[in-house]
């Protein structure tokens, strides 16, 4: 049923119906959901109607389910310099091209992310910080969203969000900073290897698992962020993301619309004034407190055996510097996941062989 399905979206992509493609490759993923392949297909039809943040959540699935696959890397690459997010083309182009050193694709869109990057450089720092008044609180409704990957894309709205029924839903909410945003997801009592949180230029994507379902946030945010110092927890009431403004403006929204003129802030006289607080129409609420006492609870929390582990290496690498993390992702992926280094000295110049368990041997199975 799926190999007939993924047939007719092969040949809709052909014929140029690339929004019967899309819905063909959908319905090809209920029933086989654990398929790379189908996933970066789907990416590359996204591409072509101009739904490139679809394509990049498409693009990360397949490079989750089968982090070898070259064109997932591509696809991923190719979307990401649409939404004029650079540097983390960038990261997956050089990423695909330690797979294939030797396609000149990957090699020419690196040298395009290097030029938009330099020109990126150049311009931000000619730019001016008027002052303007301080930070103030901004939040959502409490709207729930769902995954992108529903069976129709919509052309030339990168951002639209699309409702998949049956599925899980949760509130959400967000406040500014001078420096950050702050994302909360109002899931209770899931457990922090069932949250998974990606980071780019100007997207966000929160994949949380839920008794087998999956929910989806995804999003195009309203300004560029900093990757490498955003951050996420994962509370026993909720899942706080803390998104790292590359430019001190109030987010007038959560999402990218396109015609909001951002509102420079005053940093001085922001830090002067308290934290924000969830605002409340009832009593007054020191969240400030409730917030403590639950990071404290979640701290005492005593984990054990695989969530422990978990936990650990996910410490490690959302505290790591840029090539520590490059170092883990590389030493993991070239070793099929049984080495995982964080020297980048040691494995930034040489492919990382496999090492297999004491009383095991590593095979290499042909295709």
């Amino acid at each position: 049923m799926a190999t007939d399905l993924e047939m007719r979206a092969k040949e809709a992509f052909v014929d140029d119906n690339f929004d019967l493609a899309v819905d063909l490759y959908t319905q090809a993923l209920d029933v086989d959901p654990k398929n790379a392949d189908l996933y970066a297909d789907r990416a590359q039809a996204n591409i072509k109607l101009e739904s490139f943040t679809e394509a990049v959540a498409d693009a990360n699935k397949a490079i989750e389910l089968d982090p070898s696959m070259t064109k997932a890397y591509l696809r991923k690459g190719t979307a990401c310099i649409k939404l004029e997010e650079h540097q983390t083309a960038k990261a997956a182009l050089e990423a695909g091209v330690l797979l294939a050193p030797g396609d000149s694709r990957f090699t020419k869109l690196i040298k395009e992310c290097d030029e938009r990057i330099a020109e990126e450089t150049v311009s931000l720092s000619k730019k001016v910080m008027p002052n303007a008044p301080p930070t103030t609180m901004s939040h959502s409704s409490d709207t729930t969203i769902e995954e992108v990957n529903s069976s129709h894309c919509t052309h030339g709205l990168p951002n639209q969000t699309k409702e998949t029924p049956n599925k899980p839903k949760f509130r959400h909410d967000y406040y500014n900073t001078p420096t950050e945003v702050v994302l909360t997801i109002f899931a209770k009592g899931i457990p922090a290897e069932n949250v998974t949180v990606e980071f780019g230029e100007q997207t966000l994507s929160v994949t949380i698992d839920s008794l087998g379902e999956e929910y989806h946030f995804q999003r195009r945010l309203f300004a560029k962020i900093v990757p490498a110092n955003c951050r996420y927890q994962v509370l026993s009431t909720k899942v706080e993301i803390r998104l790292l403004k590359a430019e001190t403006i109030t987010w007038t929204s959560l999402e990218y619309s396109g015609k909001a003129v951002p509102q420079k802030i005053n940093t001085f006289s922001a830090t002067m004034q308290q934290r924000p607080s969830y605002p409340s129409s009832k009593s007054k609420v020191d969240w400030d407190k409730l917030e403590a006492e639950v990071k404290k609870e979640e701290k005492d929390e005593k984990l054990d055996g695989d969530a422990a582990l978990n936990k650990f290496f996910q410490d490690i690498y959302r505290d790591a510097d840029e090539d520590t993390r490059r170092a883990m992702s590389k030493s993991f992926v070239e070793s099929n996941g049984t080495v995982l280094s964080t020297n980048w000295g040691e494995v930034g110049s040489k492919k990382v062989e496999g090492s297999a368990p004491d009383g095991m041997e590593i095979k290499k199975w042909e295709y």
